[in-house]
Protein backbone atom coordinates (compact mmCIF):
# COMPACT_ATOMS: atom_id res chain seq x y z
CA UNK A 1 0.00 0.00 0.00
CA UNK A 2 2.38 2.59 -0.90
CA UNK A 3 0.56 4.34 -3.65
CA UNK A 4 -2.96 5.14 -5.15
CA UNK A 5 -3.90 3.05 -7.83
CA UNK A 6 -3.85 4.97 -11.05
CA UNK A 7 -6.26 2.88 -13.69
CA UNK A 8 -9.84 1.66 -11.83
CA UNK A 9 -9.80 -1.70 -10.20
CA UNK A 10 -11.61 -4.70 -12.07
CA UNK A 11 -12.21 -8.20 -10.33
CA UNK A 12 -9.16 -9.97 -11.31
CA UNK A 13 -7.64 -7.16 -9.61
CA UNK A 14 -10.16 -8.13 -6.51
CA UNK A 15 -8.60 -11.75 -6.76
CA UNK A 16 -4.96 -10.25 -6.94
CA UNK A 17 -5.44 -8.44 -4.12
CA UNK A 18 -6.88 -11.59 -1.87
CA UNK A 19 -4.03 -13.67 -3.32
CA UNK A 20 -1.47 -11.14 -2.23
CA UNK A 21 -2.37 -10.83 1.31
CA UNK A 22 -3.21 -14.74 0.92
CA UNK A 23 -6.27 -14.63 3.31
CA UNK A 24 -9.63 -12.29 4.03
CA UNK A 25 -11.22 -11.12 7.40
CA UNK A 26 -14.65 -11.53 7.38
CA UNK A 27 -16.68 -9.64 9.71
CA UNK A 28 -20.18 -8.62 10.04
CA UNK A 29 -19.98 -5.21 11.74
CA UNK A 30 -21.42 -3.15 9.12
CA UNK A 31 -21.25 0.45 10.68
CA UNK A 32 -19.32 1.13 7.36
CA UNK A 33 -18.80 -1.72 5.11
CA UNK A 34 -18.13 -4.73 6.00
CA UNK A 35 -14.61 -5.41 6.45
CA UNK A 36 -13.30 -7.18 3.68
CA UNK A 37 -15.09 -5.15 1.40
CA UNK A 38 -13.43 -2.02 3.40
CA UNK A 39 -10.12 -4.17 3.17
CA UNK A 40 -10.42 -4.37 -0.52
CA UNK A 41 -11.26 -0.74 -0.90
CA UNK A 42 -8.19 0.43 0.90
CA UNK A 43 -6.11 -1.77 -1.42
CA UNK A 44 -7.98 -0.96 -4.88
CA UNK A 45 -10.14 2.21 -4.66
CA UNK A 46 -13.27 2.19 -5.70
CA UNK A 47 -14.42 -1.34 -7.21
CA UNK A 48 -17.96 -3.40 -7.20
CA UNK A 49 -18.14 -5.12 -4.03
CA UNK A 50 -20.61 -7.39 -5.81
CA UNK A 51 -17.27 -9.22 -7.34
CA UNK A 52 -15.91 -10.61 -3.80
CA UNK A 53 -19.28 -12.79 -3.68
CA UNK A 54 -19.00 -13.65 -7.13
CA UNK A 55 -15.37 -15.21 -6.78
CA UNK A 56 -16.68 -16.93 -3.70
CA UNK A 57 -19.65 -18.22 -6.29
CA UNK A 58 -17.45 -19.00 -8.98
CA UNK A 59 -15.32 -21.02 -6.62
CA UNK A 60 -12.19 -19.18 -6.99
CA UNK A 61 -12.24 -18.50 -3.56
CA UNK A 62 -13.12 -20.62 -0.25
CA UNK A 63 -13.90 -19.77 3.16
CA UNK A 64 -12.52 -21.18 6.47
CA UNK A 65 -10.59 -20.84 9.39
CA UNK A 66 -7.20 -18.91 8.68
CA UNK A 67 -6.61 -15.82 11.10
CA UNK A 68 -10.18 -16.09 11.56
CA UNK A 69 -13.06 -16.54 9.83
CA UNK A 70 -11.66 -15.91 5.89
CA UNK A 71 -11.68 -15.82 2.30
CA UNK A 72 -8.95 -17.69 1.07
CA UNK A 73 -7.98 -18.53 -2.39
CA UNK A 74 -9.22 -21.73 -3.59
CA UNK A 75 -5.87 -22.96 -4.89
CA UNK A 76 -4.80 -23.03 -1.11
CA UNK A 77 -7.26 -25.27 0.42
CA UNK A 78 -5.32 -28.16 0.47
CA UNK A 79 -3.23 -26.35 3.42
CA UNK A 80 -6.49 -25.96 5.37
CA UNK A 81 -7.66 -29.43 4.95
CA UNK A 82 -5.50 -30.20 7.81
CA UNK A 83 -7.36 -28.33 9.98
CA UNK A 84 -10.50 -30.14 8.48
CA UNK A 85 -9.18 -33.42 9.28
CA UNK A 86 -8.37 -32.73 13.17
CA UNK A 87 -11.16 -29.89 13.94
CA UNK A 88 -10.30 -30.63 18.02
CA UNK A 89 -7.30 -28.21 17.02
CA UNK A 90 -9.31 -25.42 16.26
CA UNK A 91 -10.14 -24.78 20.44
CA UNK A 92 -13.32 -23.13 20.43
CA UNK A 93 -14.44 -22.79 16.78
CA UNK A 94 -15.21 -26.46 16.56
CA UNK A 95 -18.00 -27.85 19.02
CA UNK A 96 -16.59 -31.39 19.48
CA UNK A 97 -18.71 -32.16 22.58
CA UNK A 98 -21.80 -30.66 21.31
CA UNK A 99 -21.22 -32.80 18.15
CA UNK A 100 -21.10 -36.04 20.49
CA UNK A 101 -24.14 -35.27 22.19
CA UNK A 102 -26.27 -34.17 19.29
CA UNK A 103 -24.88 -36.20 16.17
CA UNK A 104 -28.39 -37.02 15.22
CA UNK A 105 -29.49 -33.88 14.32
CA UNK A 106 -26.22 -33.36 12.28
CA UNK A 107 -26.79 -36.24 10.34
CA UNK A 108 -30.23 -35.06 9.69
CA UNK A 109 -29.15 -31.28 8.42
CA UNK A 110 -26.69 -33.27 6.33
CA UNK A 111 -29.49 -36.06 4.93
CA UNK A 112 -31.04 -32.80 4.23
CA UNK A 113 -29.32 -31.03 1.80
CA UNK A 114 -27.68 -34.01 0.39
CA UNK A 115 -31.08 -33.98 -0.66
CA UNK A 116 -32.51 -31.26 -1.40
CA UNK A 117 -29.20 -28.93 -2.14
CA UNK A 118 -27.98 -25.61 -1.04
CA UNK A 119 -29.53 -24.74 2.67
CA UNK A 120 -28.75 -21.27 4.55
CA UNK A 121 -29.36 -21.36 8.36
CA UNK A 122 -33.05 -19.14 7.96
CA UNK A 123 -34.04 -22.37 5.32
CA UNK A 124 -34.69 -24.47 8.98
CA UNK A 125 -37.65 -23.26 11.36
CA UNK A 126 -36.76 -22.73 14.81
CA UNK A 127 -38.29 -25.38 17.07
CA UNK A 128 -36.29 -25.50 20.59
CA UNK A 129 -38.57 -22.53 21.72
CA UNK A 130 -35.14 -20.00 22.51
CA UNK A 131 -35.92 -16.61 21.12
CA UNK A 132 -31.90 -16.80 19.52
CA UNK A 133 -29.04 -14.57 19.62
CA UNK A 134 -25.55 -14.34 18.83
CA UNK A 135 -24.52 -17.48 21.75
CA UNK A 136 -28.07 -18.81 21.44
CA UNK A 137 -27.93 -20.28 18.07
CA UNK A 138 -30.80 -23.49 16.91
CA UNK A 139 -29.47 -26.46 16.67
CA UNK A 140 -29.38 -26.27 13.10
CA UNK A 141 -27.15 -23.25 12.66
CA UNK A 142 -24.99 -25.32 15.21
CA UNK A 143 -24.85 -28.19 13.10
CA UNK A 144 -24.44 -26.26 9.65
CA UNK A 145 -21.18 -24.59 11.47
CA UNK A 146 -19.57 -28.12 13.06
CA UNK A 147 -20.48 -29.58 9.31
CA UNK A 148 -18.41 -26.63 7.87
CA UNK A 149 -15.93 -26.67 10.63
CA UNK A 150 -15.06 -30.71 9.66
CA UNK A 151 -14.73 -29.76 5.91
CA UNK A 152 -18.32 -31.64 5.01
CA UNK A 153 -20.40 -28.39 3.85
CA UNK A 154 -18.60 -25.37 2.48
CA UNK A 155 -19.82 -22.17 1.65
CA UNK A 156 -21.33 -22.64 -1.53
CA UNK A 157 -21.89 -18.58 -2.06
CA UNK A 158 -23.17 -15.71 0.11
CA UNK A 159 -26.96 -14.31 -0.47
CA UNK A 160 -27.44 -10.61 1.48
CA UNK A 161 -24.00 -12.06 3.42
CA UNK A 162 -25.89 -14.76 4.73
CA UNK A 163 -23.80 -18.13 4.26
CA UNK A 164 -25.45 -20.74 1.80
CA UNK A 165 -23.65 -24.19 2.64
CA UNK A 166 -23.47 -27.07 0.51
CA UNK A 167 -21.47 -30.48 0.60
CA UNK A 168 -18.11 -30.12 -0.14
CA UNK A 169 -18.05 -32.72 -2.64
CA UNK A 170 -20.43 -30.58 -5.19
CA UNK A 171 -18.48 -26.89 -4.70
CA UNK A 172 -14.92 -28.67 -4.83
CA UNK A 173 -15.62 -32.21 -6.81
CA UNK A 174 -12.58 -33.42 -7.20
CA UNK A 175 -10.76 -33.00 -4.50
CA UNK A 176 -8.89 -36.05 -2.80
CA UNK A 177 -6.80 -35.80 0.40
CA UNK A 178 -4.23 -37.19 -1.20
CA UNK A 179 -3.67 -33.90 -2.53
CA UNK A 180 -2.98 -32.68 0.59
CA UNK A 181 0.93 -31.67 1.34
CA UNK A 182 2.20 -32.84 4.63
CA UNK A 183 2.27 -31.89 7.94
CA UNK A 184 5.61 -30.56 7.60
CA UNK A 185 5.42 -28.80 3.86
CA UNK A 186 2.31 -26.76 5.49
CA UNK A 187 4.25 -25.15 8.08
CA UNK A 188 6.54 -24.28 5.76
CA UNK A 189 4.31 -22.67 3.60
CA UNK A 190 2.42 -21.02 6.08
CA UNK A 191 5.92 -19.23 7.32
CA UNK A 192 6.89 -18.34 3.59
CA UNK A 193 2.57 -17.04 2.89
CA UNK A 194 3.05 -15.02 6.10
CA UNK A 195 6.73 -13.28 5.65
CA UNK A 196 5.30 -12.65 1.68
CA UNK A 197 2.61 -11.33 2.93
CA UNK A 198 3.65 -8.93 5.50
CA UNK A 199 6.60 -7.40 3.78
CA UNK A 200 8.80 -7.48 6.35
CA UNK A 201 8.51 -9.63 9.45
CA UNK A 202 9.81 -10.31 12.67
CA UNK A 203 9.90 -13.94 14.08
CA UNK A 204 7.07 -13.51 16.81
CA UNK A 205 4.83 -12.15 13.89
CA UNK A 206 5.07 -15.17 11.60
CA UNK A 207 2.19 -17.27 13.84
CA UNK A 208 -0.28 -15.16 14.42
CA UNK A 209 -0.89 -14.25 10.55
CA UNK A 210 -2.66 -18.03 9.87
CA UNK A 211 -2.86 -18.48 13.60
CA UNK A 212 -0.81 -21.41 13.32
CA UNK A 213 0.17 -23.64 16.81
CA UNK A 214 3.15 -25.05 18.33
CA UNK A 215 5.96 -26.06 17.37
CA UNK A 216 6.49 -23.31 14.65
CA UNK A 217 8.72 -23.43 12.41
CA UNK A 218 12.13 -21.37 12.77
CA UNK A 219 12.00 -18.72 9.86
CA UNK A 220 15.95 -18.93 10.29
CA UNK A 221 15.64 -21.97 8.56
CA UNK A 222 14.67 -21.05 5.59
CA UNK A 223 16.40 -18.24 5.27
CA UNK A 224 19.27 -20.76 5.57
CA UNK A 225 18.08 -23.22 2.54
CA UNK A 226 17.51 -19.85 0.74
CA UNK A 227 13.57 -19.17 0.46
CA UNK A 228 13.57 -16.36 3.17
CA UNK A 229 15.63 -13.22 2.89
CA UNK A 230 17.57 -11.80 6.58
CA UNK A 231 17.73 -8.40 7.22
CA UNK A 232 18.48 -6.39 10.22
CA UNK A 233 16.15 -2.84 10.94
CA UNK A 234 17.78 0.21 12.68
CA UNK A 235 17.20 -0.05 16.21
CA UNK A 236 15.57 -3.28 16.45
CA UNK A 237 17.47 -6.06 18.09
CA UNK A 238 15.81 -9.24 16.43
CA UNK A 239 16.10 -9.84 12.62
CA UNK A 240 13.42 -9.34 10.27
CA UNK A 241 12.74 -11.47 7.20
CA UNK A 242 11.47 -11.08 3.71
CA UNK A 243 10.35 -13.06 0.70
CA UNK A 244 12.53 -13.50 -2.10
CA UNK A 245 9.45 -11.84 -4.03
CA UNK A 246 9.85 -8.71 -2.75
CA UNK A 247 13.98 -8.67 -3.13
CA UNK A 248 13.47 -5.34 -5.40
CA UNK A 249 11.56 -3.38 -2.58
CA UNK A 250 13.76 -4.33 -0.21
CA UNK A 251 16.94 -3.03 -2.53
CA UNK A 252 14.68 0.23 -3.14
CA UNK A 253 14.05 0.85 0.97
CA UNK A 254 17.64 0.06 1.84
CA UNK A 255 18.61 2.47 -0.63
CA UNK A 256 16.06 5.22 0.57
CA UNK A 257 13.75 4.68 -2.31
CA UNK A 258 10.36 4.00 -1.36
CA UNK A 259 8.35 7.16 -1.20
CA UNK A 260 4.78 6.44 0.13
CA UNK A 261 2.05 8.70 -0.99
CA UNK A 262 -1.01 7.01 -0.31
CA UNK A 263 -3.45 7.83 2.80
CA UNK A 264 -6.53 5.86 3.28
CA UNK A 265 -8.81 4.35 5.75
CA UNK A 266 -8.53 0.99 6.82
CA UNK A 267 -10.44 -1.92 8.38
CA UNK A 268 -10.02 -2.90 12.20
CA UNK A 269 -9.48 -6.33 10.46
CA UNK A 270 -7.23 -5.71 8.02
CA UNK A 271 -3.60 -7.32 8.20
CA UNK A 272 -1.67 -3.91 9.01
CA UNK A 273 -3.27 -3.60 11.90
CA UNK A 274 -5.08 -6.95 12.96
CA UNK A 275 -1.67 -8.27 14.95
CA UNK A 276 -2.23 -5.17 17.70
CA UNK A 277 1.76 -5.99 18.86
CA UNK A 278 3.16 -5.66 15.30
CA UNK A 279 1.08 -2.24 14.87
CA UNK A 280 2.74 -0.95 17.55
CA UNK A 281 6.26 -2.29 16.94
CA UNK A 282 6.01 -1.36 13.29
CA UNK A 283 3.76 1.93 13.90
CA UNK A 284 4.35 2.70 16.99
CA UNK A 285 0.31 2.62 17.00
CA UNK A 286 -1.48 1.29 20.13
CA UNK A 287 -4.76 -0.02 18.64
CA UNK A 288 -7.65 -1.44 20.19
CA UNK A 289 -11.63 -2.25 18.77
CA UNK A 290 -14.18 -0.95 21.71
CA UNK A 291 -16.82 -2.32 20.48
CA UNK A 292 -16.71 -5.00 22.81
CA UNK A 293 -15.79 -3.02 25.46
CA UNK A 294 -19.11 -0.89 27.57
CA UNK A 295 -19.71 2.84 25.75
CA UNK A 296 -19.00 4.47 29.27
CA UNK A 297 -15.51 2.69 29.24
CA UNK A 298 -14.79 3.52 25.23
CA UNK A 299 -11.74 5.96 24.74
CA UNK A 300 -12.34 6.05 20.85
CA UNK A 301 -15.32 4.95 19.73
CA UNK A 302 -17.33 1.62 18.95
CA UNK A 303 -15.82 1.18 15.80
CA UNK A 304 -12.86 3.18 14.95
CA UNK A 305 -10.70 2.83 11.40
CA UNK A 306 -7.06 3.57 11.56
CA UNK A 307 -5.58 6.14 8.99
CA UNK A 308 -3.25 5.28 7.19
CA UNK A 309 -0.93 8.86 5.82
CA UNK A 310 2.25 8.36 3.69
CA UNK A 311 3.44 4.58 5.32
CA UNK A 312 2.26 6.22 8.98
CA UNK A 313 -0.88 4.96 11.10
CA UNK A 314 -2.14 8.73 11.66
CA UNK A 315 -4.89 8.51 13.94
CA UNK A 316 -8.17 6.82 14.23
CA UNK A 317 -12.15 7.72 13.19
CA UNK A 318 -15.40 6.60 14.71
CA UNK A 319 -17.41 6.67 11.35
CA UNK A 320 -20.92 6.03 10.56
CA UNK A 321 -22.52 5.44 7.12
CA UNK A 322 -25.96 6.64 7.48
CA UNK A 323 -26.48 5.06 3.99
CA UNK A 324 -30.51 6.39 3.47
CA UNK A 325 -29.64 10.22 4.02
CA UNK A 326 -26.33 9.99 2.37
CA UNK A 327 -24.02 11.32 5.09
CA UNK A 328 -21.15 9.44 6.16
CA UNK A 329 -20.77 11.10 9.82
CA UNK A 330 -17.16 11.19 11.31
CA UNK A 331 -18.32 11.08 15.00
CA UNK A 332 -14.92 11.31 16.35
CA UNK A 333 -11.59 11.68 14.97
CA UNK A 334 -8.56 11.30 17.04
CA UNK A 335 -4.91 11.73 15.63
CA UNK A 336 -1.83 10.28 16.84
CA UNK A 337 0.19 12.87 19.25
CA UNK A 338 2.87 12.86 17.13
CA UNK A 339 1.42 13.51 14.00
CA UNK A 340 2.94 16.64 12.24
CA UNK A 341 -0.58 18.96 10.63
CA UNK A 342 0.07 20.50 7.53
CA UNK A 343 -1.76 21.62 4.75
CA UNK A 344 -1.03 19.28 2.76
CA UNK A 345 -1.68 16.31 5.79
CA UNK A 346 -5.62 18.15 5.86
CA UNK A 347 -5.77 17.38 2.43
CA UNK A 348 -4.45 14.19 2.29
CA UNK A 349 -7.16 13.42 5.39
CA UNK A 350 -10.14 15.24 3.68
CA UNK A 351 -9.39 13.29 0.12
CA UNK A 352 -9.13 9.90 1.73
CA UNK A 353 -12.31 10.02 3.87
CA UNK A 354 -14.32 11.85 0.95
CA UNK A 355 -13.16 9.17 -1.41
CA UNK A 356 -14.53 6.60 1.56
CA UNK A 357 -17.58 8.66 2.24
CA UNK A 358 -18.51 8.34 -1.96
CA UNK A 359 -17.56 4.68 -2.45
CA UNK A 360 -20.02 4.23 0.33
CA UNK A 361 -22.56 6.19 -1.64
CA UNK A 362 -22.44 8.65 0.80
CA UNK A 363 -21.87 12.43 -1.03
CA UNK A 364 -21.85 14.42 2.56
CA UNK A 365 -19.38 13.92 4.78
CA UNK A 366 -19.90 15.40 8.38
CA UNK A 367 -17.31 16.07 11.05
CA UNK A 368 -18.90 15.82 14.35
CA UNK A 369 -15.33 15.81 17.13
CA UNK A 370 -11.65 15.84 15.91
CA UNK A 371 -8.86 16.33 18.51
CA UNK A 372 -6.95 18.02 19.16
CA UNK A 373 -8.99 20.85 18.38
CA UNK A 374 -6.54 22.85 16.42
CA UNK A 375 -7.06 20.67 13.35
CA UNK A 376 -11.09 20.58 13.02
CA UNK A 377 -11.46 23.72 11.47
CA UNK A 378 -9.30 22.94 8.48
CA UNK A 379 -10.28 19.49 7.92
CA UNK A 380 -14.00 20.89 8.25
CA UNK A 381 -13.10 23.29 5.37
CA UNK A 382 -11.41 20.84 3.42
CA UNK A 383 -14.52 18.53 3.39
CA UNK A 384 -16.75 21.50 2.66
CA UNK A 385 -18.26 22.48 6.14
CA UNK A 386 -17.84 25.63 8.37
CA UNK A 387 -16.24 24.88 12.34
CA UNK A 388 -19.80 26.12 13.39
CA UNK A 389 -21.05 23.12 11.37
CA UNK A 390 -18.31 20.49 12.92
CA UNK A 391 -18.48 21.97 16.45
Amino acid sequence: MLQARRARATKDDVLAAIRRMGVLQIDTISVVARSPYLVLWSRLGDYDPDWLDQLLAEGKLFEYWAHEACFIPIEDYGLYRHRMVDPGSLGWKYAGTWLASHRDEVERVLAHIRANGPARSADFERTDGKAGGWWEWKPEKRALEVLFTTGQLMIARRQQFHRVYDLAERVLPGWSDANMPSSAETRRRYVLRAVRALGVAKAAWIPDYHRTKPPHLDPQALADEGLLLRARVDGWKEPVYVHPDHAGLLDQAVQGGLQPTLTSVLSPFDPIVWDRRRALDLFGFDYRLECYTPAEKRRYGYFTLPLLRRGSLVGRVDAKAHRRAGVFELKSLVLEPGARVSDRFVRDLAAALSRCARWHGCPQVVLTHAAPAAIAAPLAAALGQTLADAA
